[in-house]
């Protein structure tokens, strides 16, 4: 367990903040006019975003080599996702003050797949400069 958080211990505490947010309640927020009415999915993408590129730099670290297989960055993105689907469960059954949607899970999705799929192209490009 010490050695998973030798190199992932951005990736929990990143976790643990994204249920932090995704409990509390802020049912103010939603009529504030500061935030636009997208404001919420947007935040969703990007940690999720943030999450697996967390996810992935910890798997690089804990390989010693700079870049990560596709079979890897496939399974911390399954995970992202059902990490998810576990808060907007959480969401409709614990924190009964918010709401857990579909639309934010595939918010969660957008933001795990542009991860994903930047980290594919930037191990890719990677590999091909130092052929």
């Amino acid at each position: 367990m010490k050695l998973f958080l030798k190199y992932y211990w951005p990736t929990v505490s990143w976790a643990l903040f994204i249920l932090l947010m995704c409990s509390i309640n802020i049912s103010d927020v939603s009529t504030s006019p500061l935030f636009f009415p997208g404001f919420d999915k947007l935040v969703h993408c990007g940690f999720f975003f943030v999450l697996v590129i967390f996810g992935c730099s910890g798997a690089i670290r804990q390989q010693f080599t700079p870049q990560v297989s596709y079979k890897l960055v496939i399974i911390i993105f399954a995970l992202s996702i059902m990490y998810g689907g576990l808060i907007e469960l959480l969401q409709v059954a614990v924190f009964t003050w918010r709401s857990g949607e579909w639309d934010d899970l595939f918010a969660d999705a957008v933001g795990a797949s542009m991860a994903a799929f930047s980290i594919m192209v930037t191990a890719k490009a990677i590999s091909y400069v130092k052929k």
